[in-house]
C-alpha cells in the first residue's frame, strides 16, 4: 500500500502543517510548498486551525470547559465539586471529567513545581468527605506517577502508585456504586503488575457496577496487552469477548479495534495491512458501532478519533472525512494523546484525509453537514 508508506513518512519527518499534499487524480500524493495554490487545504471545509485545536478533550463538553475556566480563573473548587456532584455516576462522562480535572491540577504541577494545584489541596482539606475531590486526587496521583522522571519501574514510580491505590480505595468508600474509583485503579494495576487474580478481583468490583462501562474496558485492555501483563492473543480475547456481549447501542463493539492498535508496531509491517482480516473485522466493527452509538455518547468522540487514523492508514477516505466532520476541534484522544504534540499529530491524518477524499472526486460541496 503505497499511501501507508507516504502517511508514515510524512508523520516520522514532522511535516505538522496544513498544506503540504498535493491531489493528483489517479497518482496518489505529492509532497508541495506549504499555501501553494495546489495543495489540498483542509480549512476549504471549516475545519479549526492546528492551533485552535483543543487537546484537553476528545469531544465537546462545555460543562466541563465552564468549570476549568472557573477553577483555573478563580483558584477556587466549588465549580469542578458542583459538576462532578451533578454528573452521573453510572455514566462515562463522569471518568473523563474526572481525568479532566486530574490532568489540570497534573498540568498546574508542572507549571508551579513549588505551588502545586492550590485549589485541589484546598478542596481536599476544606471538603474531605467530596467524593469527587478524593477521586480527582487519586486520578493526579496516578497521572503524576507515569510521569515521574524516575520513568515506569523505578522506586519512585512504584511508590507514587502506592500512594494512588491507598487514594483510589478512600475514594470508593466515599461514593459506594461509583466505578470511577475502582477504573483509575486499573492504571495502577498495570504499574505495579497484579496478579492476573488480582487483577481479576479489581475487574469484578468494575463490572458488578458498570458492566458495559467503555472506558473502564480501555483502561483494562491495556493490562492483557504484550507489552503489559497478557498477551496479543489475552488483548483480542478480551475485546472480542467484550464485543460480543455488548448490549444493543454500545460501542463495546469498537472494542477489537483498539486491540488492533496496541499490537500496531508489528502490524503495520504487513502491506496489505487495511486488507487483513483481523483489520478488517474491526474496522467493520468499530463503524457498525458508530452507526448505532447514541449522538450523546461521550465516548463516540474516542472511537472517531481510532477510526479516522485507520481509515486514513487503510485509503477509505470517504469514511474517513465522515470522522473528521464530527471530530474536529478536539484531539484530546488516542491516537493523537499518544504523541508528544496531538495537534500537530492528528493535523498530518486531517490533511492526508482531505487530500485523498479530493484525489476521488470529493470537494467541500460534497461533503455532508
Amino acid at each position: 500500500m503505497q499511501m501507508m508508506w507516504v502517511l508514515m513518512t510524512l508523520v516520522l519527518a514532522g511535516l505538522m502543517i496544513y498544506r503540504f499534499v498535493r491531489v493528483r487524480r489517479g497518482g496518489g500524493l505529492r509532497l508541495v510548498s506549504p499555501g501553494s495554490p495546489d495543495a489540498a487545504d483542509p480549512l476549504d471545509y471549516g475545519f479549526a486551525r492546528q492551533e485552535e485545536l483543543d487537546v484537553r478533550v476528545p469531544g465537546p463538553d462545555q460543562d466541563l470547559m465552564d468549570a476549568l475556566g472557573n477553577v483555573q480563573r478563580t483558584g477556587g473548587w466549588q465549580a469542578a465539586s458542583a459538576l462532578l456532584a451533578g454528573t452521573p455516576k453510572d455514566g462515562e462522562r463522569r471518568w473523563q471529567r474526572v481525568q479532566a480535572f486530574g490532568g489540570a491540577a497534573a498540568l498546574d504541577l508542572v507549571r508551579r513545581p513549588g505551588e502545586g494545584a492550590p485549589w485541589l489541596k484546598a478542596w481536599r482539606l476544606e471538603a474531605e468527605k467530596d467524593a469527587g475531590g478524593a477521586q480527582v486526587h487519586a486520578e493526579l496521583l496516578v497521572q503524576q506517577a507515569w510521569r515521574s522522571s524516575g520513568g515506569v519501574g523505578s522506586q519512585d514510580h512504584r511508590i507514587m502508585l502506592e500512594e494512588a491505590r491507598e487514594a483510589c480505595h478512600k475514594a470508593s468508600l466515599l461514593a459506594p456504586g461509583d466505578p470511577v474509583p475502582f477504573i483509575t485503579e486499573l492504571a495502577v494495576a498495570r504499574g505495579l503488575g497484579y496478579s492476573e487474580a488480582e487483577f481479576d478481583a479489581l475487574w469484578a468490583k468494575v463490572i458488578d457496577v458498570a458492566p458495559a462501562h467503555m472506558g473502564a474496558h480501555l483502561a483494562a485492555l491495556h493490562y492483557w496487552c504484550e507489552k503489559w501483563h497478557g498477551s496479543r492473543e489475552k488483548a483480542a480475547a478480551f475485546a472480542e469477548a467484550a464485543a460480543a456481549r455488548a448490549p444493543q447501542g454500545s460501542l463495546l463493539a469498537a472494542l477489537p479495534l483498539f486491540s488492533v492498535y496496541e499490537n500496531l508496531p508489528d502490524q503495520v509491517m504487513v502491506s496489505d495491512f487495511g486488507r487483513t482480516a483481523v483489520v478488517s473485522r474491526a474496522v467493520e466493527g468499530a463503524l457498525f458501532a458508530v452507526r448505532q452509538a447514541r449522538a450523546d455518547d461521550p465516548m463516540l468522540a474516542h472511537v472517531r478519533h481510532l477510526l479516522l487514523w485507520f481509515l486514513v492508514t487503510t485509503e477509505r477516505w470517504a469514511e474517513a472525512m465522515e470522522q473528521v466532520r464530527h471530530v474536529d476541534g478536539c484531539v484530546g484522544a488516542l491516537p493523537w494523546s499518544a504523541s508528544e504534540d496531538p495537534a500537530a499529530q492528528y493535523a498530518v491524518y486531517r490533511a492526508l484525509a482531505v487530500a485523498g477524499y479530493e484525489a476521488n472526486g470529493g470537494s467541500p460541496a460534497t461533503l455532508p453537514h
